[in-house]
């Protein structure tokens, strides 16, 4: 399996490359050259744990890692001690609430589904460097919109051979995300807040990624820049998993037959968790529809209907602040994953830095139209839900599931159908005690 970038379709470079890489020189996200077909695999898939399922969706995309380094990798990160569990996440039915589940992603060490990714990415990390940058440093800079901080800080926490510093809006984030971050441990860990959202901070540590004066002065010291956001492939890559391993268990459950189709709602921010469903989608795994699912920063809803992807709007700050963001950085590669046009991606790309919107040709909207279903939900229509949830179903949820219950609850009301919905629940309602009070 080898890998180019979105802005670059000559590139082929090997998963280790792209692991400590991070993000291609000329600004591209790295992609799969192809993706693995597992649709005739799936009875055989079908009754694996969580990890036995992760070595083999893994090894598919990580073909210069040894069977033994993923092992060490899936075995070491997905520990009982850190979950809770043998099973990380848990899929969920709520009392009345039909056929729909709740997929827990949080029971992790930071209570949020950024843990999934990150308490395997620093062992992915570790191993690429070995290979691709033999006795450097990899320098990670990560820009947080609040959970991927602290997971990234807790994930890379005195990791050998690595370095990293997060950056988060000082006012965009909650009391606990900004108290997890500021009270990390470790020695090879800072955190700044900074003036500004979290698009600030996304642009300006791309900025630097592909600043080669930087380049150059880290290479004088012995080390190379890395990134922990989900521009890297190996923190997109563990996220797949997890939808397979929810299709597999409403199997088992018997809310529907091997091969029936499900859809999936996602609370979307950066739209690298709704990109990792349509991965597993494209894998042959059976979701019909991804419906993303949007607070009042609802630039991802405009786009999805009409194609402009237009940032030039106000900014809110609201009580659901993983997805306070108007660059939805990993929109860029379902653009190339869809179009295969890496001259179409970059003209876009280039008019979005530089006119702050771009609008997809009309056959790609189409294409983008026939997968996915976005709606929104702001603050007041938030706060309803976890309520309604509360209420209605006995089960405490935070705000950004309760932004993806509302929007499926939208879903179900636009289109008569009657598939199970699997709405992701990207946190503890504990990290957001105020709101959700």
């Amino acid at each position: 399996m080898l890998y180019k970038s979105t802005r670059d379709s000559s590139l082929r470079l090997s998963a280790a490359q792209v692991i400590a890489q991070g993000i291609s020189k000329e600004g591209g996200l790295f992609v799969p050259e192809t993706l693995p077909d597992v649709s005739a695999r799936l009875a055989e898939l079908a009754p694996l744990d969580y990890k036995a399922l992760a070595k083999e969706i893994i090894s598919l995309f990580l073909t210069d890692f040894t069977p033994e380094e993923i092992t060490d990798c899936v075995e070491g990160a997905y520990t009982p001690e850190k979950f809770g569990d043998a099973e990380p996440v848990k899929l969920t039915a709520l009392p009345g609430a039909g056929n729909g589940r709740l997929l827990e992603l949080w029971h992790g060490p930071t209570c949020a589904f950024k843990d999934m990714a990150l308490q395997i990415l620093p062992r992915f990390l570790t191993r690429a460097m070995a290979k691709a940058a033999p006795g450097k440093e990899a320098v990670i800079l990560t820009a947080t919109s609040g959970d991927t901080g602290k997971a990234a800080l807790e994930g890379f926490k005195d990791v050998p051979g690595t370095r990293i510093a997060v950056f988060y809006p000082r006012d965009g984030v909650s009391p606990m995300q900004q108290r997890q971050m500021a009270t990390q441990e470790g020695e090879n860990v800072s955190v700044c807040a900074i003036e500004g959202n979290f698009d600030d901070a996304q642009t300006a540590v791309k900025q630097i990624f592909t600043d080669p004066a930087m380049q150059e002065l880290l290479a004088r010291q012995g080390k190379v820049f890395s990134s922990a956001n989900s521009i890297n492939w190996g923190r997109l890559l563990p996220q797949i998993v997890y939808y397979f391993y929810a299709y597999f268990r409403l199997v088992s459950q018997g809310v529907l037959s091997l091969g029936e189709k499900a859809n999936v709602c996602v609370p979307t921010g950066n739209f690298g968790n709704i990109l990792a469903a349509y991965y597993a989608r494209e894998m042959g795994l059976p979701i019909a529809r991804l419906i993303c699912a949007s607070n009042a920063n609802r630039v991802l809803t405009d786009f999805i209907a009409t194609g402009a992807y237009d940032r030039r709007r106000e900014f809110f700050t609201t009580a659901s602040p993983s997805m306070d963001i108007l660059v939805s950085s990993n929109l860029e590669r379902l653009l190339y994953l869809m179009s295969g046009d890496a001259a179409l991606v970059r003209q876009l790309m280039e008019q979005l830095n530089r006119e702050g919107c771009y609008q997809v040709p009309d056959e790609l909207l189409t294409e983008i139209q026939s997968t996915f279903w976005a709606g929104c939900c702001d603050d007041d229509a938030t706060k309803s839900a976890i309520r309604e949830v509360w209420e209605h179903h006995h089960y405490l949820c935070d705000t950004h599931t309760a932004v993806a219950w509302n929007v499926a609850q939208q879903y179900k009301q636009a289109v008569p159908e009657h598939r199970p919905v699997v709405v992701l629940s990207t946190a503890s309602p504990y990290k957001f005690p105020e709101a959700v009070l």
